[in-house]
Parts: structure tokens; sequence; C-alpha cells
């Protein structure tokens, strides 16, 4: 995997994992859910974290994804509300870490390809999971932030449907069936529809007009 196709290895992985969350919820049984979400850290740390370095288990950097897997599995033993709270804010942090180094590396390095397109792509993914995580460690502190939510302290019933719920406002859907209640939970939400709206309109449009161009660009050189 080099830095010329993790974003199409990132892609495929991301929409499976996407729809193992969506499995475990129907099929097994709650807590099915920490594996999944280890699952997602792994793949987000090879394709991201170490496209740059072949060396990357040995980096500093390292360290925070291992310190999340570590959590998650102390959490998972100890069955403690503030390991869990803990392990949501360190993923929290992960992930958006993780996307800015792939907005990094779609927007920063070299010219447009399929690959970096697919990498704004992966972008969009990281919104809706770093929102999901917001919107479960709101609901743990603040019950009753949002409706027709399992009203209880396990971040792994909440997470799905979070994640459920912040894609269907980052594309501004709007089904719903679960809607924010406090001040808080809807400026969230709505700052969730606008960002969403914006990154589709403005980069995502500008990078693959962008590669349009290049791509004519050199097709009439050759001609020429």
């Amino acid at each position: 995997m080099t830095s010329q196709d993790n974003f199409i290895y990132l892609t495929v992985a991301l929409c499976l994992l996407l729809l193992s969350t969506a499995l475990a919820q129907q099929f097994f049984h709650a807590s099915v859910q920490r594996m999944v979400q280890s699952a997602t850290i792994v793949t987000l740390l090879v394709a991201v974290w170490g496209v740059e370095s072949k060396n990357f288990f040995l980096r500093k950097t390292f360290m925070l994804p291992f310190a999340i897997l570590v959590f998650s599995f102390f959490s998972a033993w100890l069955d403690n509300s503030y390991f869990d709270k803990l392990y949501l804010f360190m993923l929290l942090v992960f992930f958006i870490i993780t996307g800015l180094q792939t907005a990094k590396q779609v927007l920063f390095t070299g010219e447009i390809d399929i690959n970096k397109i697919l990498g704004a792509i992966c972008l969009y993914l990281l919104m809706g999971l770093i929102w999901a995580v917001i919107y479960t460690l709101i609901q743990l502190y603040i019950p009753g932030s949002f409706t027709n939510i399992n009203q209880n302290n396990q971040w792994f019933t909440l997470f799905p449907d979070f994640m459920y719920f912040s894609f269907v406002t980052l594309t501004t859907l709007g089904f719903g069936d679960i809607s924010p209640t406090l001040p808080v939970s809807r400026f969230l939400v709505y700052f969730e529809a606008i960002v969403g709206q914006f990154y589709l309109a403005i980069l995502v449009a500008n990078l693959v007009g962008s590669h349009m161009a290049s791509t004519n660009l050199k097709r009439n050189n050759r001609i020429n």
C-alpha cells in the first residue's frame, strides 16, 4: 500500500466497516461493536497513518491508537463508564487527527488523481464518524439530548444509532426518527448539516473539476 493507492483500499474498508456496524447491531450482541471499532482504528492506522513510513509501528504517533485499543480492552473488562468516556474522547481525538492527515494527503500532496478523490470521500465518511462520537458523548453526559435513543450509559449500544443519525444529518436526509432536544445538541446537528453541504459543494466539486481539467490538459498536449 502506497500514497498512490491507499485511499482506494481505505474507501472499500470503511464501507465494509460501516456495513459491519449495521450487521453487528442487527444480529449480534451490542458488545461486538467494540471489535468493529477496533478494526476501524487498525484500518485507519494502516491506510492513513502508516502510508508514509514502512516502520510506522515504531513511530511515536502510534502510541495514541495503541492506547485507544488498550482502553477499549480495559473498559470492556472492567465495565466502567469512566473508562468508556475516556475511550470515546481518545477515539474522537484519533478520528480528528486522522481526518487532518487525510486532508493533508488529499489537498497538499501532488496532483489530483482518482486516489485523491477517493480520499475526499474517505474524509467525508470520517466526518460522519466524528460527529457520531460527539453525539454519543453528549448523550452519555447529558441523557435525554436526543429522542428515540436508548437511555443507558453503554456507548456501544448508542454509537450505531448515532452513526446512522450522523450520516442522515450529514447528507441532510433528515428522516426525523431521531432528533435533538437541547440547544447544544441542536446546534451540533444543524452545524454538521451545513458542513456536509459546503464540503460537497466546494471541496469535492473543486477536486473533481481540477482532476478533469488536468486530464483534458494532458490529452490536449498529447494531441498537439
